[in-house]
Formats: C-alpha cells, structure tokens, sequence
C-alpha cells in the first residue's frame, strides 16, 4: 500500500504530505519526515502550508499563510516532536517549547462546523492561518497534557521517530505506521538474509 497523501494545489513535484497519523498534532509534525535519516521537508514554502490546512479541512478562507505564518508553523511543529519524544522517553519539556504551544492558544479563534462529510473548523476572527495553527497547538496540548500522554511513542524505524498515540491492546505497536515504516522494517528483514545468503 503506498503513502496516504494529499495532492498539492501549488505545484505537483512537491513531496506529498503523510496524513495517515490519527492524531492532528502529530501527522503535523509529518511535515518534516524522516528526521534521523535523510529529512524531507514537506511544507518548503507558505503555499504548502496553506495545502496541508486545507486537507486537513482547516479552512482558512480566502487568506493565504505568509512567511511569517511558515515560520511560526515550523516552530509550532518543532515545538509538539520534541515534547512529544521527550515524553515518550519519560524526559522533562522545556519550557521554551511548552510556550510556544501556550502561546498559540490564546489566539484560538476557529470553531467546529458540521459539514455534508463530517467536521471542519472554520474561522472566527482575525488572523486565520494563525488561528489554524493554534488548533493545532490545541490538539498537541489536549493530547500531551491529557490521560493518553502516556501511550505517546516514537517510531521505532530508527529514520522516522515519528510520534504516535499507542492503542493496541498490549501497548506493544512499534510504528507510526505499519503501511509505511512497518512495511520499510519488513523489507530491511527480507533483505537481509538473502544479502547473507548471497555472501556464502
């Protein structure tokens, strides 16, 4: 099964972003991918950013995300990964990265509307794409600081370390995601004992 993606409406060689993440926070932090392995970086420009909003039915009207607002983003995104690492691997957060989050949510001004094919947040007032992104700091807050912050992971594909909440029965899930990083981890295993057999 290949990368759930989303095309871009900006320009179709762009990488295509990871949405397969059931968290909003966390497949935000997708947008840079591949962390410890050779990073792609999947909001390269304002107009990406606007792309990854709306497929994640985060509208934000006729306003367009500047290069402040891609700024603000990729701090915000930094921000929720290394919060979110340090509290799988039971570490302490900064408080630098916690007001980042804090911040953003004094500027919340979006609210739910029921849609034809389910939930989409519009905005309220303001500043839009800001209002949009504090969303999604409001997602990293509810889910960090909430009763499932202790089923928070990372990846163990030693590239991705990508975040994820961990349902499973056992606690014992092992990827981000089993189509993409599991399916990675599976071939690396097949790959290998043939490498080994061959060098006999």
């Amino acid at each position: 099964m290949t990368d759930p993606v989303a095309p871009s409406t900006t320009a179709a060689n762009r990488p295509t972003f990871r949405l397969d993440n059931e968290q909003l926070a966390f497949r935000f932090t997708a947008t840079l991918s591949d962390r410890h392995g050779t990073p792609v970086e999947r909001l390269p420009d304002p107009g990406r950013l606007d792309d990854w909003l709306t497929a994640n039915s985060i509208a934000v009207g006729s306003e367009h995300a500047t290069p402040a607002d891609l700024d603000l983003a990729q701090r915000l995104r930094e921000a929720i990964h290394r919060i979110g690492t340090a509290i799988a691997h039971d570490e302490p957060t900064t408080e630098a990265d916690r007001a980042v989050l804090n911040r953003l949510l004094h500027d919340e001004q979006l609210c739910p509307e029921l849609t034809e094919t389910g939930l989409r947040w519009q905005p309220i007032t303001g500043h839009h794409v800001r209002g949009a992104l504090s969303r999604i700091a409001h997602d990293a807050v509810t889910l960090l600081g909430g009763p499932q912050h202790g089923q928070v992971k990372t990846c163990q594909n030693p590239d991705c370390r990508g975040l994820y909440v961990d349902t499973s029965q056992g606690q014992n899930r092992r990827w981000c995601s089993m189509n993409i990083c599991g399916n990675r981890a599976k071939k690396a295993r097949f790959r290998g004992p043939r490498t080994t057999a061959g060098n006999d």
